[in-house]
């Protein structure tokens, strides 16, 4: 198994993030690689994502936990591979925040496929903070 976990501290409330994260049809206005995204279902534990990365085929992520206001995962199933994505937002004191994205890849091509995937969480991470800032 292949981890990697990037993180952001802010003063953003919460609720920005939280609200960033469940109008999944905008995830393209502060994630650049995505082209074209679609939620089918409530964002909630089972309903399906299907997200085109900019000049990739499709893929089907489907949302393994969500508890509101707080966390998802979502999970998808790449050539063999299982890909999770871990999104929290831990409270660290009255006015600071910190948004984690954690990835694990299990799978032949998991050493290969986890680095590939999380490489822009750094700049994914401070566009999601950006946009829930204005």
């Amino acid at each position: 198994m292949w981890t990697t976990e990037h993180s952001i501290e802010t003063t953003v409330a919460p609720d920005a993030i939280w609200r960033r994260w469940v109008a999944v049809e905008r995830w393209p206005e502060w994630n650049a690689d995505i082209e074209r995204i679609e939620l089918r279902g409530p964002f909630a534990t089972g309903s399906t994502i299907a997200m085109t990365p900019r000049g990739q085929d499709t893929i089907e992520l489907r949302i393994g936990e969500a508890v509101e206001g707080e966390l998802f995962v979502d999970e998808a199933t790449v050539d063999g591979n299982v890909i999770r994505t871990l999104h929290r937002i831990d409270r660290l004191d009255g006015e600071r925040i910190r948004v984690v994205y954690r990835l694990a890849a299990d799978g032949p091509l998991a050493e290969q496929l986890g680095p590939a995937i999380s490489s822009d969480f750094p700049d994914t991470l401070a566009a999601l903070v950006e946009h829930a800032r204005a």
